[in-house]
C-alpha cells in the first residue's frame, strides 16, 4: 500500500485508530459483562461466555470499520508488531515505525482511560486479572502468528479483502485461543490499566509480549517461504 499522506496525519491517525479500538475492546467488554449477568452474585449460567460472544462481536465489527476508515491513510496498523513486521518488509521507513509504535502505545492507553470515563469508573486503575498459564502465552503466540499470516499473505493474494479478513479472524481468535487473542503489544499495556472484563495484570505482560513476537516472527518466515521466487 502507498501511503500518500504526510507524516504527520498518518501518526494521529495510528493513535486515533489504536485509542478507537481500546474504546471498542474495554468498552464492550464492560458493556457486555453489566448485562449479560456475570457481574452478579451468584453470576448467571452461560454469563461469561455470552459477555465473551459480545465483546468479539463488537471488537471484530470495529476493527473492520476501523482499517477501512483509516487504512489509506496509515495503513491502520493499530498494532506494534504490525508495524514492525511492514518496516522489515520495506513497506514502511524506520523513523515512521518508531513513531508507529509509540503513538500506538500512546492511543491505546488514552482510548483505556476514555472508555472508563464513559462509564463512569476510575479513570486510573490497574488490573488484577491474572493471565499468567503457558497455555495463554502459547495462544498469544498462535493469534499473533494467524493475525501476520493474515495480513501479509492475504495483503499478496486478495488485498481488498484484508479488513474483512483481520476483522474475522480476531473475532474467531477470540474463541479459539485460551488468552482471547490480544496479538498486538500495544492493546496488551494499555488492558493492563484497565481493571475490567478485558484486563490483564501488569505482571502477565512481558510473557504476552514475547509471546506474540515470536509468533510474527514465525509468520513472517512462513511468508517469505510461501512467496520466496524458485531457482
Amino acid at each position: 500500500m502507498i501511503l500518500r499522506y504526510s507524516p504527520a496525519r498518518r501518526y494521529v491517525a495510528e493513535a486515533l485508530g489504536t485509542a478507537l479500538l481500546l474504546c471498542i475492546i474495554v468498552g464492550s467488554g464492560i458493556m457486555a459483562e453489566r448485562l449479560s449477568g456475570a457481574l452478579s452474585t451468584p453470576a448467571v449460567p452461560g454469563a461469561v461466555a455470552l459477555a465473551l460472544l459480545a465483546n468479539a462481536i463488537a471488537t471484530g465489527c470495529g476493527l473492520y470499520a476501523l482499517i477501512c476508515v483509516f487504512g489509506p491513510v496509515s495503513g491502520a496498523h493499530f498494532n506494534p508488531i504490525v508495524s514492525i513486521v511492514a518496516w522489515q518488509a520495506k513497506q514502511l521507513s524506520a523513523i515512521d515505525s518508531l513513531v508507529y509504535v509509540l503513538v500506538q502505545s500512546v492511543g491505546a492507553i488514552a482510548g483505556v482511560w476514555t472508555t472508563h470515563l464513559m462509564f463512569e469508573l476510575p479513570m486510573l486503575q490497574l488490573s488484577a486479572h491474572q493471565r499468567s498459564s503457558g497455555a495463554e502465552r502459547f495462544s498469544e503466540l498462535v493469534a499473533t502468528f494467524g493475525l501476520i499470516l493474515v495480513i501479509q499473505q492475504g495483503s499478496k493474494t486478495a488485498a481488498s479483502s484484508v479488513p474483512a479478513m483481520v476483522a474475522a479472524y480476531i473475532t474467531a481468535a477470540y474463541w479459539f485461543t485460551a488468552s482471547t487473542s490480544f496479538a498486538n503489544p500495544a492493546v496488551t499495556i494499555a488492558r493492563a490499566f484497565s481493571n475490567t472484563f478485558a484486563g490483564i495484570v501488569a505482571a502477565d505482560i512481558l510473557g504476552f509480549i514475547a509471546a506474540q513476537c515470536v509468533g510474527a516472527l514465525l509468520a513472517v518466515l512462513l511468508v517469505h517461504w510461501f512467496n520466496v521466487e524458485k531457482p
